[in-house]
């Protein structure tokens, strides 16, 4: 019965922190517009020149005149090349397995459209994707037990309104309807948990030892929740204007499924604990509220010059605590710790000619994550540089096309992670450091109408 508990106990912990890397959802993206793409997001609420201010600083739409449509496409290509330094399993033995690339390229769409209601108020609806994440790596590599496949997709559905109140003072505001989908794999070493439930003799006798008996878990999860977002324009004078918005938490709900894959070797001994079966869970996830404070100033009718600073509210994250609807896996609790943050951007755009705008901008991006023992594979992340460019062309007096491009230096990044139990024998660590870069090609079709 001691055994039988602690072998219980044990396939808790494992699932708890199979869960802990759900913080992945919490990898906000900044991909909205083409055209801010080339000034690398610099005054974003207050720059208002597209259909997508929607996203930026629903005040914005009214500077737009008539109706106007955008259409955006982004192309993330992101490098995390993992570069191991003795990582080991709770014995001290290396781990096995090759190093990895977990880094995959993604398409990010948006979508804008702007319809006036009369001559102070406007509507808007964005769609876009706010948060998002792709880490894949080889079954069998060194840090297959912290992650393998982590996909994180976000759905954005913002209706919005803007309020002229005056020559200088404009106000909006908007609700969100935001959809999240999760899928996070790892592998279970059952050799470790057969050693912390019965021994080394015991299991040697099964033909079952750490790192050699592996299985697989795959959890899944969706939810629909809502949030709200506002903001003010404020022209100083005719060249200098001021922008401000503010996003909510949004806060959902996942419901889902653990899948579990249990090789032949330890079936008997993992069905009498009547654990990793197949079963329902649940998790509560706050994705954070951000703040945003823009300023534009124009010299003449070519130059304009802006800047921007951002705060995100990642504290939020403390812990995350999933519940399983199988009674032998009770509630797991894992700690996050993860910490608030700032970006910082600059830019410039020339107006060459009355079709061709070129853009330029400069950003820096704060990680979230606390330190290398917090840090996983399924976001191998740390503070960045955006180096930006862009252009605009006006192919007719209706459709504008943007582009941008963006690399994204990445800081050396250390990793010093130990899997989460309190059973010592699946205290695997991962320790190393990623070479790590993104870049970012972005296209824009704006259509007044």
């Amino acid at each position: 019965m001691k055994k039988q508990h602690l072998l219980s106990t044990g396939v808790a912990l494992v699932c708890a922190g199979l869960s802990s890397q759900v913080n992945a959802a919490g990898f906000s993206l900044i991909e909205f517009s083409g055209s801010g793409m080339g000034n690398a997001f610099a005054g974003g609420s207050a720059i208002a020149e597209d259909a997508t201010t929607v996203q930026f600083n629903p005040a914005g739409m009214t500077r737009l005149e008539g109706r106007q449509l955008v259409a955006v496409l982004h192309y993330i290509s992101p490098k995390a090349e993992f570069h191991d330094n003795g990582s080991t399993d709770a014995f001290g033995t290396p781990l096995s397995g090759g190093e990895g690339d977990g880094g995959r390229d993604a398409y990010v769409p948006n979508f804008y459209l702007v319809i006036p209601i009369d001559d102070k108020m406007k509507f808007g609806l964005g769609i876009n994707t706010p948060f998002g994440l792709e880490t894949d790596y080889n079954d069998d590599w060194m840090g297959r037990y912290h992650a393998v496949r982590s996909d994180v997709k976000t759905i954005n559905i913002n209706p919005s309104i803007s309020y002229q109140v005056d020559d200088k003072l404009s106000l909006g505001a908007g609700i969100s309807a935001q959809y999240v989908d999760v899928t996070l794999s790892s592998a279970i070493d059952f050799g470790a948990i057969c050693v912390a439930s019965f021994g080394p003799g015991t299991c040697t006798t099964l033909g079952v030892a750490p790192q050699q008996n592996d299985g697989f878990a795959e959890l899944t999860g969706d939810t629909w929740s809502f949030g709200w977002n506002v903001g003010l324009l404020y022209n100083i004078d005719d060249a200098t204007r001021i922008g401000a918005a503010y996003r909510s938490q949004v806060s959902h709900d996942v419901t889902g499924n653990a899948n579990f894959t249990v090789p032949g070797s330890v079936s008997s001994f993992i069905a009498a604990s009547g654990a990793f079966v197949d079963t329902g869970l649940g998790a509560k996830i706050t994705l954070p509220d951000s703040l945003s404070l823009s300023v534009v100033h124009a010299y003449n009718n070519d130059v304009e010059v802006m800047a921007d600073v951002t705060w995100t509210g990642w504290s939020s994250f403390k812990e995350l605590r999933v519940k399983y609807d199988n009674v032998n896996q009770p509630d797991s609790v894992t700690t996050e710790e993860w910490k608030d943050n700032m970006r910082y951007s600059i830019g410039a755009s020339y107006r060459m000619d009355e079709k061709l705008k070129l853009r330029g901008g400069l950003a820096y991006d704060q990680t979230p994550i606390p330190s290398a023992e917090r840090r996983t594979p399924r976001v191998p992340g740390d503070n960045r540089i955006w180096v930006s460019l862009g252009a605009q062309y006006k192919l007719d007096q209706q459709l504008t096309l943007d582009v941008g491009y963006s690399h994204l230096f990445v800081t050396d990044t250390n990793i010093d992670n130990t899997y989460e139990s309190s059973i010592p024998t699946l205290a695997a660590t991962i320790k190393g450091d990623y070479n790590a870069s993104v870049d970012i090609l972005s296209a824009q079709l704006s259509w007044s109408f």
